[in-house]
């Protein structure tokens, strides 16, 4: 039976994601720039930073993709965890932008423990989020559509961070200290987020429940190797995730140095790619109800890179309208593919259900997290090194060959690793017709008589959650 989703129920999936994006959007755009400029950090500590948290992620993911899959509530599987940690959700996204009067080895401590404090509760709260769409419904159209929504307020949650952020930080109530600023603009932020948790827990319903059987890790994980869709997606993801982070931490550091803009420059330099991707999340849903989704995927992807490339060659430093039009497209162009991943994971889950006859959800889900995060990892230690290498020096006029290597890092960097994403997507195969068979195969077994698929994943209509 597939479920139809509200409206409503939408708005509340999609508000989910406005809390999980204050911290996306803030590693994506704003955290680099900050441990440079305001917090303090060398870019070489940085770099190291976001590498060897990310070792922890390695553990985390799967850990927590395995504790969804076990143990369930009169609320759901996946909801409690919005309710009961949101707030300290919040609390730690307050606690990584606060600066502490001490001195460099005392900050850096910090900072660790500040980071991998949020890189908890985000693992902690993004894989049981990522997995509700699941429950929610298996029509794949109502994914795609609950996607398109959640991908939108994602992009309104980023818009805030963009715009509040940089301009309270800003402010003359300062009177000069960003520190302060941006502890305030991010404690801000963070209240929203727990608001926002609180909102998609009693907005939505879930209305499939797995009955998942027990099985050792290692076994989950040979699973999860047989299924070569899930690992197209994510390679998709890890590298997806390098370029789009790489482009948006530069994306400040372009708009002070490479254009010479002033805060409400980069505010807006940073906005204008947010509503751009905030467009490209309407876009897709209605470009998907004509055109074959995966081709989307592929091809906005491989075309980033081509813009790239142009943005780089055009673009020369202080030319504002150019650099913001470029912006503008490439950003537009970047985010058409992101509904259409974020529904394929789940119609991945049940692609490797259908090839082996065992469910493996909680792994898959966590998994595609870990990759995620990895990517950022990776991204941040790599703007990092790169700041570095091009001789970055903050709060100081930059030197032609820093200027050059921001402009890379904006552009042509990023720029391949989305046109990998694109020449990768040509091996993931599970379009709109291929899962409508497939949701016939794993009818036929699902309804097999018990004793004969022991093993199979059994799908039910949940009552009294």
């Amino acid at each position: 039976m597939s479920y139809k989703l509200s409206p409503f129920e939408k708005i509340g999936f999609g508000a989910g994601d406005m809390a999980v994006n204050v911290v996306i959007s803030s590693m994506m755009l704003i955290i680099t720039f900050f441990y440079t400029d305001v917090f303090g950090l060398k870019p070489a500590d940085m770099a190291l930073l976001f590498i060897l948290v990310r070792v922890l992620d390695a553990v985390t993911d799967p850990l927590m993709g395995l504790i969804t899959d076990k143990y369930t509530s009169r609320w759901g599987r996946y909801r409690p965890y919005l309710l009961f940690l949101s707030v300290p959700f919040g609390i730690a996204v307050f606690l990584t932008f606060s600066t502490p009067d001490a001195d460099y080895s005392a900050k850096l401590l910090w900072a660790y423990s500040t980071y991998i404090f949020i890189t908890l509760m985000f693992t902690a709260v993004t894989i049981p989020y990522i997995s509700l769409i699941g429950v929610l419904t298996d029509d794949p159209k109502e994914r795609l559509s609950a996607n398109g929504y959640r991908l939108f307020f994602a992009k309104i949650a980023a818009f805030l961070v963009t715009i509040i952020v940089p301009m309270l930080a800003g402010a003359d109530i300062w009177q000069g200290d960003k520190a302060a600023g941006y502890q305030a603009a991010m404690g801000l932020m963070a209240v929203l987020a727990v608001l926002f948790f609180l909102f998609c827990f009693f907005a939505t319903t879930e209305r499939l429940e797995h009955q998942v059987e027990s099985k050792p890790l290692s076994q989950q994980f040979s699973l999860l190797l047989k299924n070569d869709q899930w690992l197209v997606l994510c390679g998709v993801c890890v590298l997806g995730t390098v370029g789009y982070v790489v482009r948006g931490s530069v994306a400040l550091y372009y708009a002070k140095y490479f254009l010479g803009g002033d805060a409400t420059t980069q505010s807006l330099f940073l906005s204008t790619g947010v509503g751009a991707a905030i467009l490209a999340m309407v876009a897709s849903t209605w470009i998907t109800k004509r055109f074959c989704k995966i081709k989307l995927f592929r091809y906005s992807q491989m075309a980033v890179g081509l813009l790239s490339l142009v943005m780089y060659l055009l673009v020369e430093p202080g030319d504002m309208l150019l650099a913001f039009a470029l912006f503008f497209l490439i950003s537009f162009v970047v985010d058409l593919h992101a509904p259409v991943f974020w529904s394929a994971i789940a119609e991945a889950v049940d692609y490797g259900e259908s090839k082996t006859g065992k469910r493996v959800a909680g792994l898959s889900f966590g998994g595609i997290s870990f990759c995620q995060k990895a990517g950022m990892g990776v991204a941040g230690g790599l703007v990092g090194l790169l700041l570095a290498f091009f001789d970055y020096v903050p709060e100081q006029p930059q030197t032609e060959f820093a200027l050059t290597g921001i402009a890379l890092m904006l552009t042509i960097i990023p720029g391949v690793f989305h046109y990998l994403v694109g020449a990768l997507m040509k091996r993931y195969r599970i379009t709109d017709e291929e899962y409508r068979r497939l949701l016939s195969t794993l009818d036929v077994v699902r309804h097999e008589p018990a004793g004969q698929n022991t093993d199979t994943v059994q799908i039910k209509v949940a009552t009294g959650v």
